[in-house]
């Protein structure tokens, strides 16, 4: 979705790749994208910028009881969307494009593709025509969900773990 397009939303900032803008109805705040990327393209690169033992709804976890907050700080801001358009490789520690993105378009992941199993599950309203609704982690998926996302490597072995259903 282009939020240029959008109405009622302000710049917060400015970071190279992308700038973060707030919603002023409802106070969100996402990560737009400042130029076109194709499916494949290097994004950013990140790191952690702090590892804890317990996930919160800011940390993306690389490991069993492994959790980061990513740096650069702005790719936080990076929302939830059952149709992601980005993929945080763990592994690699690369954002990768999933698709063609373009210019004013936002940036969204899919959270059960770096979650095992969330803090604060919620339900979904991203309006994909796959939304699968409630968001829980990966733990929580069927095979015919699971088939159609990336998954980071620690989540694709919890995965292959899982008694088939």
């Amino acid at each position: 979705m282009n939020i240029l397009e959008k109405s009622l939303t302000l710049e917060v900032s400015q970071h190279g790749i992308a700038t973060l803008v707030k919603n002023e109805n409802n106070g969100e705040q996402s990560l737009i994208s400042n130029q076109a990327y194709e499916k494949g393209d290097l994004i950013s690169i990140f790191s952690a910028g702090t590892i804890s033992t317990n996930p919160t709804y800011l940390t993306v976890q690389t490991g069993e009881n492994i959790h980061i907050t990513l740096e650069p700080e702005f790719l936080q801001y990076i929302n939830h969307s059952c149709d992601p358009n980005v993929f945080f490789d763990t592994t690699s520690m690369q954002l990768i494009a999933l698709k063609d993105i373009s210019q004013g378009d936002e940036f969204v992941f899919f959270y059960p593709s770096t979650e095992w199993k969330m803090t604060q599950p919620f339900n979904c309203y991203c309006g994909s025509l796959n939304c699968i609704k409630n968001i829980e982690g990966a733990y929580a998926l069927s095979p015919s969900i699971i088939q159609n996302y990336r998954f980071t490597d620690f989540i694709k072995q919890k995965l292959a773990n899982l008694p088939l259903k």
